[in-house]
């Protein structure tokens, strides 16, 4: 597994940056790659990405979710991956939006991806495109503050 961690500044309040979070439905609008994301009940979502090419799918289980703080996730099919985004308040309506992700990159071509640093790059630009996306609209397209507590690994802790 390999750690990637990227932050970005975006200026709405840290409920606004959080509640946008839980609309997973609308990632494909913001994360290059990622072409539909559902949510299958309250702790799973099923993505379909085009990943070098070639289209990948996999099932996500939320492990954790604490309003306006985290949420925490780890692959359940598909390529072994998990993590957390974090929301900390900087007060002045802006907010810090943190991703740390583990991911295990299948096949030579996610390999050199991995070595060359573009996965993280790739982490980059989405978070890049969040942040555009938010602060374009100035309010969340949707919200669920409910809480997911699940024993659980994930990364960083």
């Amino acid at each position: 597994m390999s750690l990637v961690e990227k932050s970005i500044q975006v200026n709405v309040p840290v409920s606004t940056a959080y509640n946008q979070w839980t609309q997973f439905r609308e990632f494909p609008q913001f994360m290059d790659g990622v072409t539909e994301v559902r949510q299958l009940d309250a702790t799973r979502l099923h993505w379909r990405a085009d990943i070098g090419g070639r289209t990948k799918e996999w099932e996500a289980e939320i492990t954790e979710q604490l309003p306006d703080r985290r949420i925490a996730w780890r692959s359940i099919s598909g390529a072994p991956n998990a993590g957390i985004v974090s929301f900390q308040d900087l007060g002045a309506g802006g907010t810090r939006v943190t991703v740390q992700m583990d991911y295990a990159p299948q096949g030579i071509a996610e390999n050199i991806a991995s070595v060359l640093g573009l996965l993280e790059r790739k982490l980059e630009d989405n978070l890049e495109g969040f942040k555009r996306f938010i602060e374009a609209r100035g309010q969340e397209t949707g919200a669920w503050r409910g809480r997911i507590d699940q024993p659980h690994e994930h990364a960083g802790g």
